[in-house]
């Protein structure tokens, strides 16, 4: 489940995440590797700054672009120090800055120290600072976490990615809005369907924006299923469902087709048709998925989907 996760929000980010189109991206290899466009070097008992190219994309140009927000204290242009240490506590002090900054957006990041986003060697050289000095405030052992290399390559990759995650829940799903959702007590009135209750405290597991999508699933599989399938030719108009989770409720590619079929009813003949309205197997689940995947490419929604 988390490496389609990670490999879900690794897709999102590579394609979304950037101001001038796409950006691959690797979890958490190149966030951890690409953060900053600059840094100082030394040449002859000099040192100065190197541009590392202006085609050098780090997370600090992905939160700028996804938030139009600068992370307070650090710029776009941030160059790192030339001192192995030096470099290493200016990263922690910014990831500890990424991470307050993200929680004072709402994200719910507790559980990630800063260390845990640096890279292996640099967490080496913080847990051989904190060892040898106990007595700073900033370098207090209160939460001194000692890893092997493969547990904190673990940590590590799963602390980035809940920070990317946290990242579009903050910047991102607050775009839902539901004036999109003309009437969404409609479904209940009309069809003597529950309503999903948008109220912030009603929910521990979906935000407020989750539940507008919710709603909006809903909404589009009841007006639309009677359409889309009245010609099926794999079985009947589907029953009438209410929609409540992300993951099961999905699985069957009915609601999501129902959703295209909205906005792009010529899928409906091409497509849709075909699709088992009450799939059983397997086999039948791979087919109204593969169908739901072509059909997205048909209206260029190459967003990287593996069925």
């Amino acid at each position: 489940f988390f490496q389609k996760t990670l490999t879900a929000v690794k897709n999102w980010f590579t394609l979304f995440g950037w101001s001038n189109g796409q950006n691959p991206i690797s979890i958490p290899y190149s966030l951890r590797r690409d953060v900053c466009k600059g840094q100082m070097t030394a040449s002859q008992g000099k040192i100065f700054k190197e541009n590392l190219g202006k085609d050098t994309k780090t997370l600090y140009d992905m939160l700028f672009h996804l938030s139009g927000q600068l992370l307070p204290g650090v710029k776009l242009s941030q160059s790192l120090p030339l001192d192995p240490f030096e470099r290493m506590l200016q990263l922690h002090c910014q990831h500890s800055a990424l991470l307050t900054f993200l929680r004072s957006q709402g994200a719910c990041l507790s559980h990630v120290l800063p260390e845990f986003l640096l890279e292996p060697d640099d967490y080496k050289k913080w847990i051989k600072l904190k060892e040898y000095v106990k007595d700073s405030d900033m370098l207090s052992n209160k939460h001194l976490f000692i890893l092997k290399d493969s547990i904190f390559e673990t940590i590590s990759k799963r602390a980035w990615t809940d920070v990317l995650l946290q990242i579009y829940k903050v910047f991102i799903l607050p775009r839902v809005s539901s004036r999109s959702i003309t009437d969404p007590s409609g479904l209940e009135r009309v069809q003597n369907m529950p309503r999903i209750n948008s109220e912030p405290l009603s929910s521990n597991i979906y935000s407020t924006y989750e539940r507008t999508i919710l709603t909006w699933l809903n909404k589009h599989y009841e007006n639309n299923r009677k359409t889309v399938w009245k010609d099926c030719q794999k079985g009947g108009v589907p029953p009438m469902r209410w929609i409540v989770n992300f993951d099961r409720d999905l699985l069957d590619g009915l609601v999501l087709a129902a959703q295209l079929a909205a906005y792009c009813p010529y899928l409906i003949a091409t497509h849709f048709v075909r699709m088992y309205t009450n799939p059983k197997t397997p086999e039948q689940l791979l087919h109204n998925c593969l169908i739901l995947v072509n059909a997205m490419r048909a209206v260029n929604l190459a967003i990287g989907i593996k069925v």
